[in-house]
């Protein structure tokens, strides 16, 4: 089971590293439009207040369960948002 500290890490890390991705992508594009590339870096940023927020819930029962749930939720949506940014 990860802890609620190191799953806070990874939230952190994956989607931070997605807007990061999205940051070097405008950069070698410069020609292009951007707001395609600002909705993705919204959605990472949305997803990261949902994702902490509910790693942060403390009515929780099973924990154990909770946190493996927001793991799968954390790989979900980090995949999706880097298929969007493979389709800029």
């Amino acid at each position: 089971m990860a802890n609620k500290r190191d799953l806070k890490k990874d939230i952190n890390y994956v989607l931070g590293d997605i807007i990061e991705a999205v940051y070097v992508w405008e950069y070698t594009n410069p020609e292009k439009d951007t707001k395609k590339s600002e909705a993705v870096i919204d959605e990472a940023i949305a997803a990261f207040d949902q994702l902490i927020e509910k790693v942060n819930d403390r009515k929780v029962e099973n924990k154990k369960a909770h946190f493996k749930s927001i793991n799968e939720e954390l790989e979900t949506t980090g995949r999706t948002l880097i298929e969007k940014i493979n389709k800029l």
